[in-house]
């Protein structure tokens, strides 16, 4: 599913880890690697990977989810955090979805771990006191990704960051939804993947209006994206304080924008999507998965329950 424009009252960005809560006249505003719009859009679409920002001694550090959920991000997510003592840490998401019941799996296990969820990409800005981690709001969560993002116990939303959502489809038939032809267990697969998703959303406190949305937009319509309204009617959003997520963290009177560029990457093309899915997964035409509208982003493998 694509989910919308996110919401939030910490206006400029989530800026996080007293990376620059100083807000410092003096603040310099260059960056080390500077997000660009392509390794976004590269990371977005390959299979998800997990990082470690870590911001001791200014602030706790935090949990990067960067790309599509498919079969083994679950494992990956296991084997990432082998050893670490991740209760209670915050997942910063930047994800076009991915496999429905891998999802949400994948958002079980998070709720267990009493993890919190944002949506933003990590950076490492260069200030006058020195390097610091930050997490810039201009990302993107869509479809499955907004389920992993009601999976956290406390969640935040900036205002720039964008959660879009759209309906369950069988990923293998995506790219002309109209015209492909259905069975009676191709139905029966999406109708129990809908059973699933709606009991996961209740199970982890979202509400009705999360699933009406995401259920109204069909594969041949661009993905919609949730207005702070909407956010706050579907439950995503818990907190307006981005401190709530990452403790020691708070926000500048820059704009981020004017300290990185990074112009707005709205979708993937369904040619690079749809090489990215079938590099990731083995086909598996009879399971559903993402659907990827006219122009959209959203990386879907078809081979697996997607959003």
């Amino acid at each position: 599913m694509r989910l919308a424009k996110s919401s939030g009252s910490c206006g400029w960005a989530l800026l996080c880890a007293a990376a620059f809560y100083f807000a410092l006249p003096a603040f310099a505003a260059t960056l080390d690697n500077p997000v660009s719009a392509n390794a976004a859009l590269e990371a977005r679409k390959q299979p998800m990977r997990f990082t470690w920002t870590a911001c001791e001694p200014h602030c706790r550090s935090w949990i990067n989810a960067v790309g599509i959920v498919t079969a083994e991000t679950p494992k990956a997510f296991d084997d990432f955090t082998g050893g670490r003592d991740v209760a209670g840490m915050t997942v910063v998401l930047d994800s076009s979805g991915g496999s429905v019941n891998d999802a949400i799996a994948l958002g079980r296990r998070w709720r267990a771990l009493g993890l919190a969820t944002t949506v933003g990409t990590s950076v490492v800005a260069k200030t006058v006191v020195g390097d610091r981690a930050a997490v810039l709001p201009e990302a993107y969560c869509e479809s499955m990704c907004v389920f992993m993002l009601l999976s956290g116990k406390t969640r935040y939303v900036p205002e720039r960051a964008h959660v879009r959502v759209h309906q369950i489809w069988m990923g293998d038939r995506a790219e002309d939804a109209r015209a492909a032809s259905y069975s009676a267990q191709d139905l029966m697969i999406v109708e129990r993947d809908i059973g699933r998703l709606a009991k996961y959303t209740f199970d982890m406190g979202g509400t009705g209006d999360l699933l009406h949305l995401a259920l109204s937009i069909p594969p041949w319509e661009d993905l919609h994206e949730l207005s702070p309204e909407e956010l706050r009617a579907a439950n995503l959003v818990t907190t307006d304080r981005v401190a709530d997520v990452l403790p020691g963290g708070g926000t500048t009177e820059a704009p981020i924008a004017g300290l990185v560029t990074k112009p707005v990457q709205d979708r993937f093309p369904a040619s690079v999507t749809n090489a990215a899915a079938a590099a990731a997964t083995t086909s598996q035409p009879t399971k559903t998965a993402e659907a990827i509208p006219v122009g959209g982003a959203a990386t879907a493998a078809p081979t697996q329950h997607q959003q």
